[in-house]
This record gives structure tokens, C-alpha cells and sequence, in this order.
């Protein structure tokens, strides 16, 4: 048995993709990681960026668009090659040891 298809990030919230915050947390962090990702961009474009972090142009702009959940490899080299931190971190989250 298959697993199920699950939402992409940009049906997860409202639109326009991503300025409305989405009510679903992994949505969320979505929308957050895309928000955090165009303004370390700086203005670049997308297949300069793409090219800085080893990553294919198509791949960047479905990010980019929600269109596609970024897996950890993906964001490795997005905050790599951007020299930024992504991730969005939880406001009042603790770490686990």
C-alpha cells in the first residue's frame, strides 16, 4: 500500500502564496522557509541562486512556488549556498537533548 498523497505547501495556505500565513503548523514553516529564502536571495535570480547552491533552476522555483516540499539535502544547500539560515525557527521552542 502507497503512502498518501499529502498537501503541498501552497495549498496549505491562502492566497497569494506565500504573504497569507497558513493555519496548518508544517504550512507554515513552509510559507516561513520561502518567505526567509526570497529575502536572502537579495534580488538574485532564481537560476543564479539555483547554480550557487548545486541545485537545478526547476527545483528552486517549485520551492519557491510551494509547489514541492523541500527535502533536508535541498535546504543544506540552499542555506550553504546563500550564506543565510533558513529554517524557520519556533518562536518559544526549546531544544530537546
Amino acid at each position: 500500500m502507497g503512502r498518501p498523497m499529502r498537501a503541498l505547501p501552497v495549498e496549505l495556505a491562502d492566497a497569494p502564496w506565500p504573504e497569507v500565513p497558513s493555519e496548518d503548523p508544517f504550512g507554515e514553516v513552509a510559507r516561513k522557509f520561502v518567505v526567509n529564502l526570497r529575502v536572502a536571495m537579495a534580488g538574485r535570480s532564481l537560476r543564479a541562486v539555483a547554480a550557487d547552491a548545486g541545485l537545478g533552476h526547476v527545483t528552486l522555483q517549485r520551492v519557491l512556488a510551494g509547489q514541492a516540499w523541500p527535502d533536508l539535502q535541498t535546504i543544506a544547500r540552499l542555506e550553504e549556498g546563500l550564506d543565510a539560515e533558513l529554517w524557520p525557527r519556533r518562536a518559544g521552542g526549546h531544544a530537546t537533548r
